[in-house]
């Protein structure tokens, strides 16, 4: 079944298939909405704002509209704004520096082939540099590239032109590959630059 013809059949009583929606999206909805909390130190909420965020659309679904935007643009929407909304309580109860609550993945020389340190060290430094670029740009930045969504997909997201998304990528980029240029200028990088 499509979602078109899963969200017909829950709009007409059948709500036990909203369980086969939400198996399609969790995994995508949890990633995008543990990306967004990464920068405030929040991930261990991810979990819950996914649920609420299902429970919304659940709620919700009945005004949802196909002609608007496709169901995958929709949930994502209600999970932006269910993490800003947090994010904006979270704030206002408890102001936590950007600096604060970062986990950074530690291993020992002997446990580890050099290789696979310098990866996981490049990884880091690549989640740094997303987690410091503002809001949209960082939701613009994961969607095309964890979630690999459309430019069109994206700009309902964010409710943004196709255009002003393409201009937050780029300025994303941008920002991310100068926060880099110091690590990755090093010669100790570009001994494993074939590294993915």
């Amino acid at each position: 079944m499509t979602d078109s013809q899963l969200i017909r059949e829950i709009k007409d009583g059948n709500a036990e298939l909203y369980a086969e929606l939400m198996r399609r999206y969790e995994r995508k909805i949890y990633a995008f909405i543990f990306h967004m909390l990464k920068s405030s130190g929040m991930e261990a909420v991810a979990e819950d704002l996914s649920q609420e965020t299902f429970y919304k659309a659940y709620r919700s679904l009945q005004t949802f509209r196909e002609v608007e935007a496709s169901f995958s643009t929709w949930l994502y929407t209600i999970a932006r704004n269910t993490v800003l909304s947090e994010l904006r309580k979270q704030h206002k109860n408890n102001p936590v520096s950007l600096d604060q609550g970062g986990y950074t993945p530690y291993a020992s020389f002997d446990a580890m082939p050099e290789p696979t340190l310098l990866r996981n060290e490049k990884v880091t430094m690549v989640r740094e540099a997303i987690n410091n670029l503002p809001e949209k740009q960082r939701s613009a930045l994961i969607l095309r590239e964890y979630d690999q969504l459309e430019y069109q997909e994206i700009a309902n997201i964010l409710g943004q032109t196709v255009s002003a998304v393409k201009s937050l990528l780029f300025r994303a980029r941008a920002s991310v590959k100068l926060q880099l240029e110091p690590y990755f200028a090093d010669p100790l990088f570009e001994e494993y630059e074939g590294m993915n």
